[in-house]
């Protein structure tokens, strides 16, 4: 073997390893798997779910707990979809698997106007076509492959374009209380998945019906902390870090904390007040 495709290999090597830990940690942190889940893996067909269902397979098959897998695809009748590509690779890799068929494409289309982002209603749709296949089917955990930069990219357009502090969780009970989601890739930047997907040669299946809306208030985003990633290495790491050491004393949320009663908290006595008034009061070099 080549010098060159020694080096190739070791990159990759160390690659795989980050990821895996990545998804480790991610979920030892958030006990986002137990002995005995049944975990839907939602497979879309991009270089993310591959990445997840591939990790999340080697970790089921050396964790010292015992979990299942089964793979689970939307179909949504999106013309052109090429509907052997997902069951002929988790057929080949012996993944069980379940192909939902909804047409949420045509609701989408017809609701939505010619040219408005169509991201919103189709993310809803496909959501409540996969809790509801969770709940019937026993499924105690859904995995989805958002990672490090969607959760990002989110608390930014909810900061820009909602005025809310909102991101995307690691892990989430549903509104319904029926099912909870888990983001097993929560810790792994983008960029690493998609090195590794290319390097695995998943069989990408693009999104036809919002991955050509160029102008989507994400894209924008996206662009924008790629450009301070570039200027400030390592500014993503740290505002992901960020989201996970929140204080609320610090913020202006009267929910999270109580600031109209701050003077009943006081505990200064009068004592303590002049001393400190006296303190200020002597000379610099004295002080």
């Amino acid at each position: 073997m080549s010098e060159a495709l020694v080096k190739q290999q070791r990159e990759f090597n160390k690659l795989r390893k980050r990821l895996r830990r990545n998804v480790g940690q991610a979920i030892a942190d958030y006990n986002m798997i137990q002995d005995g889940d049944k975990v839907m893996v939602c497979l879309s067909g991009g270089k993310d779910s591959y990445t997840m269902l591939d990790i999340l397979i080697n970790l089921r098959d050396h964790a010292p707990i015992n979990f299942e897998l089964i793979a689970v695809n939307l179909d949504q009748k999106q013309p052109g979809f090429p509907e052997h590509v997902l069951p002929e690779y988790l057929s080949s890799i012996n993944v069980p698997f379940h192909i939902i068929e909804k047409d949420t494409y045509s609701i989408v289309k017809e609701v939505v106007p010619e040219g408005k982002t169509t991201c919103g209603i189709c993310s809803r749709l496909r959501r409540g076509s996969l809790y509801g296949y969770a709940r019937e089917n026993g499924i105690t955990k859904i995995a989805l492959g958002h990672h490090r930069d969607d959760i990002i990219e989110t608390l930014f357009l909810n900061m820009f374009y909602g005025s809310k502090i909102k991101a995307m969780p690691p892990k989430l009970l549903s509104d319904d209380k029926s099912n909870i989601v888990i983001r097993p890739l929560a810790y792994a930047c983008e960029a690493d998945i998609a090195r590794y997907a290319e390097a695995m040669q998943f069989p990408i299946i693009p999104c036809n019906l919002c991955g050509s809306q160029e102008n989507l208030q994400r894209q924008k985003i996206k662009e924008m902390l790629q450009s301070w990633e570039r200027e400030t290495p390592g500014r993503l790491e740290n505002i992901f870090r960020s989201i996970q050491n929140i204080s609320p004393s610090q913020l202006a949320d009267l929910d999270l904390f109580n600031f109209t009663d701050l003077e009943q908290q006081r505990e200064d006595t009068g004592e303590e007040r002049n001393a400190f008034m006296d303190d200020l009061q002597q000379p610099a070099l004295a002080r």
